[in-house]
């Protein structure tokens, strides 16, 4: 399977997918779990809007997959400015719009290829459901890049789907037969389908990797649904 084709649909299922992105954290429509199960769910997003809003979040702050602005229009009142990016220019829009802060920047760029304009470094770096898309042969790639990005004492802050996600009944979308295991694909209400990289990681497993790659990182859960943590360069 030929990565750099996966990560073509990844961006083109999040562009197609913007208009019913926030359907999901929601709970709307076809990703309703019912009373008990929204009941739980909501616990879990509030406890996770919790640590990100206890984040000492400050100076020239990059967030990465900026996405629909969810967590956007958390970060930027407490940012001395904030550089936010996705792969989607669709859901920028939306962000823009939801959080109607004329001093975020917005840019549209591929993440896996964008570097910051030569001398900057960011206090604090932060993304939201990113690092489950980011395929195994780019990961360490990926942290070298934070840690070169980041100003002295600067940290990385994070948040993610837990391990199990793929056997929640509300995912519509599956792993695919005789691909890697980080392939899945993804089918949008419209019905168009698509194949991206979705690969959870364990507290214990990503603090294991962090700390094994000259990173010191603290990573707990909200219970069942979330991941959470920060990071910070060994120095």
């Amino acid at each position: 399977m030929n990565i750099d084709h996966v990560l073509l649909d990844q961006s083109g299922y999040y562009e197609a997918r913007a208009p019913e992105y926030d359907d999901v954290w929601y709970r709307r429509g076809r990703y309703d779990l019912g009373p008990a199960g929204n009941a739980r769910w909501f616990a879990e997003t509030a406890r996770l809007e919790a640590v990100v809003d206890s984040l000492d979040i400050g100076g020239d702050v990059l967030e990465l997959a900026c996405g629909t602005g969810l967590f956007t229009r958390r970060l930027a009142p407490r940012a001395d400015r904030l550089l936010a990016i996705d792969g989607a220019a669709a859901v920028l829009a939306i962000n823009a719009q939801r959080v109607a802060d004329a001093s975020v920047r917005y840019l549209h760029a591929d993440i896996f290829q964008w570097e910051p304009a030569r001398g900057r470094r960011f206090d604090h770096i932060f993304f939201s459901f990113f690092l489950s898309h980011v395929p195994p042969h780019r990961f360490h790639d990926l942290w070298k890049r934070l840690s070169r990005w980041l100003a002295p004492g600067g940290r990385v802050s994070f948040c993610d789907d837990a391990p199990g996600v793929e056997d929640r009944p509300s995912n519509p979308g599956t792993g695919i037969a005789d691909a890697p295991e980080w392939a899945h694909s993804r089918r949008l209400h419209d019905g168009r389908e698509f194949i991206i990289v979705k690969l959870c990681h364990g507290p214990e497993q990503l603090t294991a990797w962090l700390a094994a790659h000259a990173w010191d990182a603290r990573i707990g859960t909200t219970g069942e649904e979330f991941i959470y943590g920060t990071a910070a360069p060994r120095t």
